[in-house]
C-alpha cells in the first residue's frame, strides 16, 4: 500500500459519525463535489471575476467535514470543520498556503443559512457566510470588518452549483 492511499485510507470517511449524524448535517448537505463562480474584491479597489471548484468530504471517522476550495491564481485552500456537541458550533479552521492566509470561526445554523465568526491572523474580523442554499446550489459571501462588526465590507461573493 502506497503511503499516500494509507493516509487517504486514514482520513477519508464514509460518511458522518453515528454518534452526532444528526448535528453533522449542517454541512454534510455540502458533501460533493462544485463548481463555482467567483467574484472577488481586491483591496485596491478592483474586482476579479473567476471560476474555481470546491470539494467537501466527510474525515476523521465523521466526526468532520473537511474541504478544499480553489481559485487558480488566488487561492488554493482547505477548511477543517468540527463539530463541538459541548457547544452546539462548529470550529473551522481555514489554511491558504499559496498566500500565507489563516482563519479561526465558530460556525452556526442562522435561519436557513450558516454563518461562521472569528478572525484572521492580523487580528481582523471574518464573517463567511452560506446563503441560499439548495441541494444542487448555495451561495458563499466574505465579508470582513475592522470595528468589530458595526460595519462589514464584502471581499468575495462566490455562487456554487454541483459538479
Amino acid at each position: 500500500m502506497s503511503e499516500q492511499t494509507g493516509f487517504m485510507k486514514a482520513l477519508h470517511s464514509e460518511g458522518p459519525a453515528n454518534d452526532r449524524a444528526e448535528h453533522l448535517q449542517l454541512y454534510g448537505r455540502l458533501i460533493g463535489d462544485w463548481v463555482m463562480d467567483a467574484t472577488v474584491h481586491r483591496e485596491d479597489g478592483t474586482t476579479l471575476k473567476r471560476a474555481g471548484e470546491i470539494h467537501f468530504g466527510w474525515v476523521l471517522e465523521g466526526r468532520a467535514i473537511q474541504d478544499v476550495w480553489i481559485l487558480p491564481g488566488v487561492f488554493h485552500g482547505t477548511t477543517l470543520r468540527v463539530y463541538d456537541p459541548g457547544l452546539g458550533a462548529w470550529h473551522i479552521l481555514w489554511s491558504d498556503p499559496l498566500r500565507q492566509f489563516y482563519a479561526r470561526q465558530l460556525g452556526r445554523a442562522q435561519g436557513d443559512d450558516i454563518v461562521q465568526i472569528g478572525k484572521n491572523d492580523g487580528g481582523v474580523m471574518l464573517r463567511w457566510s452560506f446563503t441560499d442554499i439548495t441541494p444542487s446550489s448555495f451561495r458563499w459571501l466574505g465579508e470582513s470588518s475592522v470595528d468589530d462588526g458595526k460595519s462589514w465590507h464584502l471581499q468575495a461573493d462566490f455562487r456554487a452549483r454541483r459538479s
